[in-house]
């Protein structure tokens, strides 16, 4: 730690107009010197530098301080890192402590572990026989040492106890390994295996320089083909970007960072050549890590898998950047390109060419809404708005959400009008943003980094008339081609019981249960089995309950068709309303034929 009174000699015999003029031309006016500003890249000479006071101001765009602040604003240093600069410059000599006892911070005994550990990582690598799996890996995806110096790359071994040994004999206890994430406790909870085996390993470092964690790519077959650290005392995944210790100064450079997946991606970027490159931990960019980049820039390039995942992804992103107050480019790689094999194949200077076309998020998520025909028919067209609607509520620059809206609704027709009122009718999720509650913590069985999406949990009750019908259809096949005209597998929201009668559609009545059971996924086999053993008991109605049951699920329908017809009625044109208020009329004569007059309402009045 500098002292403070070093700081105070290093800004006193700071030559401020020497350091500055290194990098802007600045010429004697009266006391001060003046010359183009480097912040806003002005060319007139309004940018003043008064070496009396030490301080420098730009009357354009406003940006002032002292040499400390122009080096951690023009070239990305840290505050300490300026202080270092400025005294080498000066010849001054400075003074810094160690932080007393008390002071010492609980996390260093595992951010030294863990630096420990990636030391030991890349011995393994590049002086042991065992490394020489990973050293021809690295050969072929073309990676130098130089490069995989630069980012740490390590190998961790197959064998079990090679790792624990070397450490515990230098005093490391089983128990900090444990607390590190390290070693991890077998099933039958006594032996400790390493979390690591025969995996690639990528050090993780926060912005602060501290090594919180490991990601590890499997060479071998198996699953996970990609494993981090567990979450521990200095690593919560969701709060870290890898890249980004090395990365931030760029950042601050270039006024941009771009955003990858995955670790491969920023280690091929940078070898290119372009320094401002993070990305995620393997899962969608989150809250905590959007947050952190607006610190060193106000402009993203997304280079996320042009397949819909990727897509998905980009726009998830994009959202939380914009809500940022962040400009967010996207940058769309031929297909079947990640930005590793896009640079491997063309080098940087194509990718260069990638960035310089990148295209707004709001404009990409159009084209790809315009180029699926959305904006084709009216009813589609509500659904483009409520694609919309989330990246329009989350974009805080009002300026910027205001060219969104009157881009939107000319490619839709939509009235600028009718897009606002949609857009300040605010989302439950939006809503929870504004109101500065917390986001839901990470599901605690996140681990895999490139983990599949989850399939959505079966409810413990299913529905009840959900159940019945599917019990009919299974005990009494002859109803299935009666329930299809009426009722859709994904007309019922319990997953299992989709499950099941898409299994019954899928072949034929005289199936045998076994067979109607192969086609099932494990986890609807329950329910299945449950339902088969409640066959049709005597002296139940089936005739009636079934087309009872038919007519609920016609209504069901009839009343969200109802529901989805009176949300077209905002962006419609006059001659659309009438249309859509013959269909409502429709509709609802139909509901009130089956005996349900629950639905009154046909919306807002059509404007006059």
């Amino acid at each position: 730690m500098i002292t403070d009174e070093s700081v105070e000699r290093v800004r006193e015999g700071a030559d401020i107009v020497q350091i500055i003029g290194e990098h802007v031309k600045l010429r004697r006016s009266g006391n001060s010197y003046r010359g183009p500003c480097p912040f806003h890249q002005g060319t007139g000479p309004n940018f003043s530098v008064v070496p009396a006071k030490g301080l420098y101001h730009c009357f354009v765009c406003k940006e002032s301080g002292d040499v400390f602040t122009y080096l951690q604003k023009r070239l990305g240093m840290d505050f300490p890192d300026a202080i270092r600069y400025v005294a080498n410059k000066a010849g001054i000599v400075i003074e810094e402590v160690q932080r007393s006892a008390e002071a010492v911070d609980p996390r260093q005994p595992i951010w030294d572990l863990n630096s420990m550990v990636a030391d030991w990582f890349r011995t393994q690598l590049w002086d042991e026989r065992t490394g020489e799996s990973a050293r021809n890996y690295l050969a072929l995806r073309r990676v130098s040492r130089e490069v995989a110096d630069r980012f740490g790359l390590g190998f961790a071994p197959r064998d079990l106890d090679a790792m624990r040994n070397h450490l515990v004999a230098l005093g490391v206890s089983e128990e900090t390994l444990l607390a590190a994430g390290l070693l991890v406790r077998r099933d039958d909870g006594d032996a400790l295996r390493p979390r690591f085996r025969d995996r690639l390993m990528f050090p993780i470092v926060d912005a602060s320089g501290h090594h919180v964690a490991f990601g590890g790519r499997l060479l071998g077959p198996g699953d996970p083909k990609y494993l981090n650290s567990s979450e521990s005392p200095v690593f919560t995944k969701g709060r870290v970007l890898y890249g980004l210790h090395m990365a931030k100064h760029a950042i601050r450079r270039e006024g941009r960072v771009m955003i990858v997946e995955g670790y491969f991606d920023v280690v091929r970027v940078v070898s290119a050549g372009f320094e401002w490159v993070v990305a995620p931990l393997g899962t969608a960019l989150t809250e905590e890590q959007a947050a952190m980049l607006p610190r060193y820039a106000k402009q993203a390039f997304l280079l996320y898998d042009h397949d819909e995942p990727g897509l998905k992804a980009t726009f998830k992103s994009g959202d939380l950047l914009l809500r940022e107050k962040m400009s967010v480019q996207v940058v769309t790689l031929p297909e079947g390109e990640d930005p590793d094999s896009f640079v491997d194949k063309f080098g940087g200077e194509k990718l260069g060419e990638q960035l310089s076309g990148a295209v707004d998020i709001f404009e990409r998520k159009l084209n790809e809404l315009s180029r699926n025909g959305y904006f084709a028919e009216l009813h589609r067209k509500r659904v483009a708005i409520d694609k919309l609607l989330p990246t329009l509520r989350a974009t805080a620059d009002s300026v910027t959400r205001d060219i969104y809206i009157a881009r939107a609704s000319e490619l839709s027709g939509v009235t600028r009008e009718a897009l606002e009122r949609e857009v300040s009718q605010m989302s439950p999720r939006a809503s929870t943003v504004q109101s500065g509650r917390p986001p839901a913590p990470p599901h605690p069985d996140d681990r895999d980094i490139r983990r599949e999406p989850e399939r959505r949990p079966r409810r413990a009750r299913p529905p009840h008339k959900e159940r019945q019908l599917v019990r009919i259809l299974l005990h009494v096949r002859s109803n299935i081609d009666q329930a299809i005209e009426t009722v859709g597998p994904d007309q019922l929201h319990d997953p299992a019981l989709q499950d099941i009668y898409r299994a019954l559609l899928e072949g034929s009545a005289g199936d045998p249960t076994e067979v109607v059971a192969s086609r099932l996924p494990s986890e609807s086999t329950e329910l299945f089995n449950e339902l088969l053993a409640d066959p049709i008991g005597e002296g139940e109605e089936v005739p009636e309950t079934f087309a009872e049951l038919l007519a609920h699920f016609r209504r069901m329908a009839v009343k969200k068709e109802l529901h989805e017809t009176q949300r077209e009625m905002p962006i419609a044109t006059p001659d659309q309303q009438d249309e859509l208020l013959s269909k409502m009329a429709r509709l609802r004569n139909e509901k009130n034929a089956m005996g349900d007059r629950s639905f009154k309402g046909y919306g807002p009045a059509r404007p006059t």
